[in-house]
């Protein structure tokens, strides 16, 4: 069965940086597109990137653009989400995501990590 398991979230101070990793199994890795999602308090769960199989193409919501960076490593079966500058709205826990699909102006994923905290202070 489809198994993701996210890594490295924390506490850090407004202009700082955090990296995330989750860690997938149960199904063929390198054929599947993945993606990065958060879900902050009293809100909806938002797309944050997604990245496809191969790792050749990327794309980053417009509120984290030129400052959060997806990948990912085929040969370990591990996806990344590198955070640089980090604003207190950026709080929220973070979820990886297999099975992704766009619908609706937005891409939603099928397949859920247990999600990461990421707390940006001011």
């Amino acid at each position: 069965q489809v198994q993701l398991v996210e890594s490295g979230g924390g506490l850090v101070q407004a202009g700082g940086s955090l990296s995330l990793s989750c860690a997938a199994s149960g199904f063929t890795f390198s054929s599947e597109d993945m993606g990065w999602f958060r879900q902050a308090p009293g809100k909806e769960r938002e797309f944050v990137a997604r990245i496809s199989g191969s790792g050749r193409s990327l794309f980053h919501a417009e509120s984290v653009m030129g400052r959060f960076t997806i990948s990912r490593d085929n040969n370990k079966n591990m996806i990344y989400l590198e955070m640089n500058n980090l604003k207190p709205e950026d709080t929220a826990v973070y979820y990886c995501s297999s099975g992704l699909y766009f619908t609706g102006g937005t891409f939603r994923g099928t397949y859920w990590g247990q999600g990461t905290q990421v707390t940006v202070s001011s």
